[in-house]
């Protein structure tokens, strides 16, 4: 049943407890419900395996240190739930296809590798070792490697992703998209560029110690609830907090903290002084106009707006960048932001009260078509008063998924430096691909064009994540062989190759013993924090392998004589990839060593954090000029913005409420402004078709239903995966090939409905 209601405006407090143990104790039970929560995000226990958000020291860490969508991710991925081979033999392939995103993650786990074989209707169960043979014949049979893609989700392991790509390049390919490809790629390339480093330059500490945290383009209340902790921990430390999101998102308007008596009884915490709801692809025009401000205040009040001094020592490029600031186009900033110029001069008076800033975003930001550009901008107003590499200051982009950065760290990416490949060629004696591999959104392509032979997924649901969805839908069911390390099913799995394999994994909650006794993990988080992930759960079957397992059988059964590389060693003891991983990985030397010493973890190095060293082009952070770009639309046009429900962990579906945005029984809606409703002639409650147009090519996602909802004038928002339809591989991000998500041109076609 459908039922819409106001939207809410506080976050947390008692409904995340019930909702959270509601979850739990349904898909778990009671007593493993408390078992598994109590052991989440605790010392020598596991991770999370949801977002990347860092747990506290061990000294501050709470009893319970999750939140609700985390809960969510753990008793989703815990139940006790089973998908028995009889499940395979009763539904062939074209009728699984038939079921839900949600409906399929609710039959439970795979606890048994699953084989649809050439003109075969229905998966069948197959043994591990065929299993590997089946992918070997068909990599094996490739007259070029590059015919093949190797997918990574964010959740893998450090372990499993090092050598996953250690797999791959033995076999021959730099062909490694990942899911980072198409959320925070954009903040890797702003930040490498003008600081010397892809990640961000503030831990939990500093965040908490900042006079003004910005919030721009992100949701924590929905995508990550823990932070919202640590933001009223700085509010209640004297800090102003300002979001910018064309939503009014509640988790930053008012939070109840529900590790607290007073998230419980109190009115909860105020948290945004300044709520800025900017219009979408207005962000770039926003800090450009910030920045000017800077100046000018500067040049009014010499010596009292900027530090001059960390200008003068570490940055290049501000000649440039403030003559190119002199003058700003302000009716076009604020037809770009949609914000009046007195909004915009107020927050810029915080940034000049503030010593210490701190400036977060997420993909709010990251899937704009100059998102690069906007994120350099952001970087060039913490450089004018440098807020860079000091207590409460810096650029902080809040990574999604558990350990996508890890990934990064240990080698997924499809055109890693020399220098990491010249370690990994020394460590292991063979020579790796050097030609640059293609990303996700070049994988789109490729399929397009029927060029992909096999696709691997580590994890993930790279059917459902990808735009242009019937295009990707049909280039899998051309590949040879599509394979996918899996905890549950989803739609990837429906639509196959020829040929497909699904191959089982253990989760994070699972206990993993080998040969050589009980193994770790380890994960990174979006701050650079490493920690070690131990599950304590008996795995859902006998024949259950963990990513580590399946990719050293893999690669047993595709490459056992490239290089000297350990396989069979590696899937025993997990503390040997950890050796390997230091010699390799920068930033991880001693990794073992350091793992020991440190129950806890450790920070990871970061140059611009820790010394005020960029490792840049010039070996300065550099200022960067960028033209203001923005979004205008035609009449009867607007722009779109895909986005996550409150019951959603990327494409992963726990439930058909979104409770916050006041969404209970479907995901197909969109949000528009009542007055644009009004100025289109369209009514709430009425269907539409929405209707994307990118270069001449119109894309439909049918039959949604309009919700009136105070949004920015002339923005809609749509839930993902199912708008991903409207989105085209070849509409991406300047600079990092990000798919565009945020800023589509849209127009509502009414339907019957």
């Amino acid at each position: 049943m459908v039922d819409i209601e106001h939207p809410k405006k506080k976050a947390a407090g008692v409904p995340a407890v019930l909702s959270s143990f509601k979850f739990g104790f349904r898909e778990m039970g009671p007593a493993r419900t408390g078992k598994v929560f109590l052991k989440m995000n605790q010392d020598g226990g596991f991770d999370c395996p949801s977002c990347a958000w860092p747990d506290p020291d061990h000294k501050r860490k709470h009893a319970a240190e999750f939140c609700e969508n985390g809960a969510k991710a753990v008793a989703w991925e815990a139940t006790r739930k089973r998908v028995p081979r009889e499940f395979f033999a009763e539904h062939p392939v074209e009728a699984m296809n038939e079921i839900s995103e949600f409906d399929l993650g609710k039959l439970g786990r795979i606890t048994e590798p699953m084989l649809l074989r050439a003109g075969a209707t229905n998966y069948e169960p197959v043994g591990w070792d065929e299993a590997f043979q089946v992918v070997a014949r068909h990599l094996k049979a490739l007259v070029d490697p590059n015919d093949a893609v190797f997918y990574t989700s964010g959740r893998t392991s450090n372990e499993a992703a090092f050598l996953y790509q250690l797999f791959v390049r033995a076999y021959g390919t730099n062909n490694l998209p990942d899911c980072s490809n198409m959320c925070h790629e954009s903040s890797g390339t702003a930040l490498s560029r003008v600081i010397g480093s892809g990640k961000g330059a503030v831990t939990l500490e500093m965040l908490e110690e900042a006079e003004l945290i910005v919030v721009v383009g992100q949701n924590p209340g929905t995508n990550a609830p823990r932070m919202l902790s640590h933001l009223e921990i700085a509010k209640r430390n004297g800090g102003d907090i300002v979001a910018v999101n064309p939503l009014p998102e509640p988790g930053l308007i008012n939070f109840k903290n529900p590790q607290a008596a007073r998230g419980w009884i109190g009115k909860g915490t105020k948290l945004a002084d300044q709520y800025l709801q900017i219009r979408i692809g207005g962000d770039q025009a926003l800090f450009l106009a910030i920045g000017h401000l800077l100046l000018a205040a500067e040049a009014t009040h010499p010596g009292t707006v900027l530090d001059k001094s960390f200008i003068d020592s570490h940055t290049s490029g501000f000649d440039l960048y403030a003559k190119h600031n002199t003058e700003v186009d302000w009716p076009a900033v604020e037809q770009a932001t949609g914000l009046r110029r007195a909004e915009i001069e107020e927050l810029t008076q915080r940034f000049i009260k503030s010593k210490a800033t701190v400036i977060c975003w997420a993909m709010g930001l990251t899937q704009h078509r100059e998102a690069v550009a906007t994120i350099s901008e952001i970087v060039n107003v913490l450089l004018l008063q440098g807020n860079i590499g000091k207590p409460g200051a810096g650029p902080c982009p809040v990574r999604g998924h558990s350990n996508v950065q890890g990934d990064r760290s240990m080698g997924i990416w499809e055109k890693m430096p020399e220098t990491f490949l010249d370690k990994l060629d020394s460590e292991f004696s063979f020579t790796s691909p050097r030609e640059h591999g293609i990303d996700a959104a070049e994988t789109v392509k490729r399929l397009r064009d029927g060029a992909v032979r096999v696709f691997v997924g580590m994890g993930g649901n790279f059917a459902s994540a990808t735009p242009d969805t019937e295009v990707v839908h049909r280039g899998l069911r051309e590949c040879d062989l599509t394979v996918h390390v899996s905890t549950k099913l989803n739609r990837s799995h429906t639509i196959t190759g020829r040929e497909a394999l699904i191959l089982p994994t253990l989760g994070r909650t699972d206990h993993d013993h080998t040969p050589a006794g009980p193994q770790s993990v380890t994960v990174e988080d979006s701050q650079g924090a490493v920690h070690l992930s131990t599950g304590n759960l008996i795995p859902p079957g006998p024949e259950m392998k963990s990513e580590i397992g399946i990719i050293c059988g893999l690669a047993r059964a595709v490459v056992p004589d490239v290089g000297q590389i350990p396989w069979a060693d590696f899937a025993d003891d997990y503390s040997l990839i950890r050796q390997r991983i230091g010699r390799v990985a920068d930033g991880y030397e001693d990794f073992e060593d350091r793992l020991r010493a440190n129950e806890g973890g450790f920070l990871l190095a970061h140059a611009a954090r820790d010394k005020r060293e960029f490792k840049t082009s010039d070996a300065r952070a550099q200022f960067t000029a960028n033209d203001l770009t923005w979004l205008p639309t035609e009449p009867g046009r607007l722009l779109l913005q895909t986005m996550r429900s409150h019951d959603q962990f990327n494409t992963t579906i726990y439930g058909l409420e979104d409770r916050y945005r006041g969404i209970n029984g479907t995901r197909e809606v969109v949000f528009v402004n009542p007055d644009d409703l009004a100025e289109l002639g369209l009514k709430d409650g009425t269907y539409v078709d929405i209707v994307s147009e990118f270069r001449g090519v119109e894309r439909r996602a049918s039959h949604f239903r309009l919700v009136s909802y105070p949004t920015a004038r002339g923005c809609v928002a749509a839930y993902y995966p199912e708008t991903n339809v409207l989105m085209s591989a070849d509409d991406v991000a300047k600079g990092s090939n990000t798919p565009v998500a945020k800023g589509l041109t849209v127009r509502l076609e009414p339907v019957a409905s």
